[in-house]
């Protein structure tokens, strides 16, 4: 998971830069200004309005909408995952496949020859004799990275039409003929009958993805920024209004855990701000510091990884959903929270701009996210409701069963004033 903020400096040629080497003229300090500003908005709109949602998901019985639970299991074990593939991913971008400038000035000047089994083609130095094998063609740099621009576009368009629907929802005339589908894929039969799937839709879910659909085929042409960004934005809300942590103590160990993962990759190596450069795939948000100049074909850009949005997201929807539980009809910790969040990517775009280094944003975020709420609490006397709040998986059948005996002494109750 990439989640750094990095930043290219004035007059880099780094990450989407001019090709030919030439140095960037310097941004101006308003459109470093509105860069920064834009992706600290961009941050906060989908934590806010996914926390919001995450209530009403937690609230409902779609199939579709039931969220993920993560529990503190899963928390220790993300951060090992999460290393393994950022590490597969830069190995894979910069080991196997060698850098494009440098194979082509090889290709010039070396004799290439294929192999007898003509999976790999030997270059040889006809002075030297040394020989290096480049990957058979069809594994080019270029053909995995349209790979990943399919799996992200189909990805990309259930995500952000999953995202406009409530509010697409609004456009609609009362006389629109909307019916309703249902996607079922199980598995086995009879007694043994498992679900895989099952997705509930309707014609309006329809509509929405129609018009997602044309900004997938916007990004899978052109990759453009704002493309990237709708695509980025509707990721990052999907996982905080579907990713739900059981407790806060939970939450205390995953963002713990990504923190030390975060330092790490970002400061002991280069490996984060590589794959982050590296890899076409709407994971992040981005946005053009030469946008004043250069309008929106402006290629020097901010970029803030979609895991400094999620992980402290899921974080603080989980504890607007303890507000609710307090039934205070306040949302002390939720604001807290938010507020941290801001607190805390301010620093860090303070920071980055200070010292003209990419900074890993969950250094300064999670003591934020943690910290703030927590001396809240302890102000309060709250310390023990809120690490004692539990949130249970609706998939499991322990809550399922608590919900139907709780609706069954609800009913009978019921009964029982009407009797008398």
């Amino acid at each position: 998971m990439d989640s750094a903020l990095s930043d290219p400096h004035n007059g880099s040629a780094e990450a989407g830069g001019p090709a030919n080497g030439k140095t960037r003229p310097p941004s101006t300090p308003e459109g470093i200004a509105l860069a920064y500003g834009s992706l600290l908005l961009m941050a906060l709109l989908p934590i806010f309005f996914g926390a919001l949602r995450s209530v009403r998901c937690a609230r409902g019985k779609n199939a579709s909408d039931m969220p993920e639970t993560i529990t503190s299991r899963d928390a220790a074990r993300f951060p090992i995952v999460a290393s393994c593939a950022l590490l597969g991913l830069y190995l894979f971008f910069k080991v196997y496949f060698p850098n494009k400038s440098y194979t082509d000035s090889v290709l010039k000047t070396w004799k290439t020859q294929k192999s007898k089994k003509g999976k790999t083609a030997v270059i040889q130095n006809p002075t030297t004799r040394d020989s290096h094998r480049f990957p058979f063609e069809i594994f080019s740099q270029e053909y995995i990275n349209l790979l990943l621009s399919m799996y992200f576009f189909v990805l990309g368009i259930l995500a952000l039409s999953h995202t406009i629907s409530p509010f697409m929802n609004r456009f609609f005339p009362v006389n629109f003929p909307n019916r309703q589908y249902q996607l079922l894929f199980t598995q086995g039969s009879g007694e043994n009958k498992e679900e895989i799937i099952n997705y509930e839709f309707d014609t309006k879910d329809l509509v929405c993805l129609g018009l997602s659909s044309i900004v997938g085929v916007w990004y899978l042409l052109r990759k453009h920024w704002i493309a990237n960004n709708l695509f980025g934005l509707a990721f990052s809300l999907n996982g905080v209004e579907l990713l739900h942590l059981n407790n806060v103590s939970t939450g205390c160990i995953l963002l713990g855990g990504l923190f030390i993962y975060d330092v790490f990759w970002v400061f002991g190596t280069n490996v984060m701000v590589t794959v982050a450069k590296s890899f076409e795939a709407p994971i992040k948000l981005v946005f053009p510091q030469d946008l004043l100049e250069k309008g929106l074909e402006a290629d020097n850009f901010a970029m803030l990884g979609l895991g400094d949005v999620v992980i402290p997201g899921i974080f603080i929807a989980l504890l607007l959903r303890f507000d609710i539980s307090l039934k205070k009809n306040t949302h002390t910790y939720f604001y807290t929270s938010f507020a941290a969040y801001i607190f805390g990517l301010g620093l860090t775009i303070f920071i980055m701009h200070i010292f003209k280094h990419a900074q890993p944003a969950l250094l300064y975020l999670v003591p934020a996210c943690i910290g703030f709420p927590i001396l809240v609490a302890l102000a309060k006397g709250e310390v023990t409701e809120m690490f004692s709040y539990e949130e249970s998986s609706p998939k499991d059948p322990a809550a399922v069963t608590e919900s139907k005996e709780g609706t069954e002494a609800s009913a009978s109750k019921g009964l029982e004033k009407k009797e008398k």
